[in-house]
Formats: structure tokens, C-alpha cells, sequence
């Protein structure tokens, strides 16, 4: 069912909450929208658990204000969610920005709400490069390929950029359909969200995680190299990598069965850690 929920004075988010069971929150990536998920949302709620997908502001078919793209403000969107539907006891899952913004709150609300952590090519602990950081894309190649390409033509620019999205070119259709997700957001959070991947810095986030964490990673990753993945798991207590090695940036689709077996079984870790029912399996 979708809803709409205001997060400040007129703005409201589009939040898609299917199913009942142990809350999943899915966060997407740049400059996606919660579709991404839908093969997740499919297969969940047959497992006993609550999908909920969030679009963020100025994403999918959430309002678009000027302002409100940094990772601060969307962290705290994110808790506006979460105390309008009272989730207890959740899961976040982050991919790329999501991911991103998913530490930012585990940080910033001191994980209000949120008992397990799945982030899958996360945009961290930097997107970009740094005088002290050397992994990740050159600031100035985001500021050209994504910034400036944006302003110039925005189509153009997500076709360039879909390219290095996935290892596998073999589903054309697929990569149409995710391009046609990417255009659904406005010109100008395109624009100030790719800033603040550009620029955010989540290295002083990571010890605020404190819950069990896993790390799903594609190991050709071009938007987001694999070598973020195992600085996320020397900083986060309890943190856990999964490689992808047939899987570029969004795993999701190079190994979709694999990456909804890894992660059904962390969601049902926790399940079984806490002693929750749920119904069994009408996976077909």
C-alpha cells in the first residue's frame, strides 16, 4: 500500500509498505527510486516480513523541494517515517546512497528504531577520493560525468552512467526499465544529491553503528570499488562482507538469486536470534 508522509512543512515522501512480519526498510540509490526493490518486495512479505520502500525527496513520487539533498536532512526524513508507521525492531537496507544515508542515521538518531543493518555498494565511508582517502571515484570526474553532464543533458547522462551499473549487459530490458526509474526524479535532486556524494563525509559516522551489520559488494564494482567494503567492515563492530564476484555495482540484478538468498538468511538471523514467529515459506 502506498502512502504519502509529511516529513516537514510541505514536503511529504512516498513510502510503499507491503506486507506484515518484521519490518524491512529499503533505501535507494542515486538516482533511483524504491522500484529498484521490487524484486525484494516480491518474494519478502511470502517470507513473513513488511517491506517498506521510501522514496526519497525528489526521488520517484516524493515531493521535490529546492532545498534538503544532504545526507543530514534525509537521515532525519528517514526518522520521520519511521515514528509516523512506529517501526520497532527494523531492518535498513541501504544500496549505494541509500547506504550512505542509512549510516548517516544509524549516527545521527543513535539507530532510532533499527535492530540489523544490511548496506549493499554503499556510497562509503567516502564516494570520492581525498587528500587522506585514496579509494573511491576523482571528485572531479563526479563534478563532470554527474554534475555538470546533468545540467547538459540528463538522459544522455544516466545512459552513460547505466553503463557501469551492472557487470552483465546481457538484459537490455532491464536497463531500460532502470534508466526510465532514474528519470522519474527531478533535474535539480539529480543534481544537489550527486553533490552530496561528491562531498559528504561518513567517516566519523561508522562507529555509531552499533548493531549487526552485514556488507554485500559487488567485486567489479566501478561506481563504488570493492575496497570500501572492507573499509566499512574495519570500522563497523560486528560487520560482516559478502562478495558478489560475478556482480558490478547493483547486485540486485547481476546475482539476483544470490542476493535475495544472502539476504533472506540475515533477516532470518535475526528472527531466529529474537525468537519471532513468522509463517513459513510460500516461496514458489
Amino acid at each position: 500500500m502506498g502512502k504519502y508522509i509529511q516529513v516537514e512543512d510541505g514536503v511529504k515522501l512516498f513510502v510503499q509498505d507491503l506486507g506484515e512480519g518484521i519490518p524491512v526498510i529499503f533505501l535507494h540509490g542515486w538516482p533511483s527510486n524504491h522500484l529498484m526493490f521490487e524484486y525484494q518486495f516480491s518474494r519478502l512479505p511470502l517470507d513473513g516480513y513488511r517491506c517498506i520502500g521510501i522514496d526519497f525527496r525528489g526521488f520517484g513520487k516524493s515531493d521535490a523541494p529546492w532545498e534538503g539533498y544532504t545526507y543530514d536532512r534525509m537521515a532525519d526524513d528517514l526518522r520521520a517515517v519511521i515514528d509516523e508507521l512506529q517501526l520497532e525492531n527494523a531492518v535498513l537496507v541501504g544500496f549505494s546512497m541509500g547506504g550512505a544515508v542509512a549510516i548517516r542515521y544509524m549516527a545521527r538518531h543513535q539507530g532510532h528504531g533499527i535492530a540489523q543493518l544490511a548496506l549493499a555498494g554503499a556510497a562509503a565511508p567516502l564516494f570520492t577520493k581525498r587528500e587522506d582517502f585514496d579509494h573511491g571515484m576523482d571528485p572531479d570526474t563526479v563534478t563532470s560525468h554527474l554534475i555538470e553532464a546533468t545540467y547538459k543533458d540528463r538522459p544522455k547522462m544516466l545512459s552513460k552512467f547505466s553503463l557501469d551499473f551492472t557487470h552483465s549487459k546481457t538484459k537490455a530490458g532491464m536497463m531500460v526499465w532502470l534508466e526510465s526509474l532514474c528519470l522519474q526524479a527531478s533535474h535539480h535532486a539529480t543534481i544537489k544529491a550527486a553533490i552530496a556524494l561528491r562531498d559528504e563525509d561518513l567517516r566519523g559516522d561508522l562507529s555509531a553503528v552499533t548493531v549487526p551489520t552485514v556488507i554485500f559488494h559487488g567485486t567489479k564494482d566501478k561506481i563504488c570499488p570493492p575496497d570500501l567494503a572492507q573499509l566499512l567492515s574495519e570500522s563497523i563492530t560486528d560487520a560482516r562482507v559478502v562478495l558478489f564476484e560475478h556482480s558490478g555495482h547493483a547486485m540486485m540484478f547481476d546475482e539476483m538469486d544470490k542476493f535475495n538468498k544472502e539476504l533472506l538468511l540475515f533477516l532470518n538471523q535475526m528472527a531466529a536470534a529474537n525468537q519471532i514467529p513468522r509463517p513459513a515459506s510460500q516461496n514458489l
